[in-house]
């Protein structure tokens, strides 16, 4: 008889554990097995493999705010919502970040660049052109977070 809910089998050495239920959806499990349909102008594209969506993402081919949904099921929703392929640091965020606070080094504290961003605090941003440069470069979706991936 089955070890839950009833006396356990002798034969087996360990308890089963009971079915575990599929999660969410991709952007609360980590997808490297699945793949994706995109949605763009209306037209469904795909099915595109995990390391391709990250490769779009990363040459901006795909922005965070593509409707995507997976081929196991589910409904669409954002790209910046699938585990991996952007980051979790918001672009809004960072390039306020740069303008206000850019000569302290903060919007590279911000992105987990570190030594960047101790280097851009003890030189005041390069004296503010550095800041200047990276306030633009963020404008224009050029510097990613420290782990390689663009900016949602």
């Amino acid at each position: 008889m089955s070890s839950y809910g009833g006396t356990p089998n002798p034969n087996e050495p360990y308890p089963q554990q009971p079915p575990q239920q599929p999660g969410p959806g991709p952007a609360w499990g980590a997808p490297a097995q699945d793949s994706f349909f995109i949605m763009n102008m209306g037209q469904e594209q795909g099915p595109v493999p995990y390391a391709q969506l990250q490769q779009l993402a990363a040459t901006g081919a795909l922005k965070g705010d593509t409707a995507v949904r997976s081929v196991s099921g589910g409904g669409y929703f954002p790209a910046k919502q699938v585990p991996g392929v952007f980051s979790s640091k918001d672009w809004m965020t960072a390039v306020l970040l740069s303008f206000f606070l850019g000569s302290l080094g903060v919007d590279r504290f911000y992105l987990g660049q570190i030594g960047l961003g101790v280097l851009k605090l003890v030189t005041f941003g390069a004296c503010g052109v550095w800041s200047l440069i990276d306030f633009i470069l963020l404008l224009l979706h050029k510097i990613d977070d420290a782990e390689g991936r663009p900016l949602a």
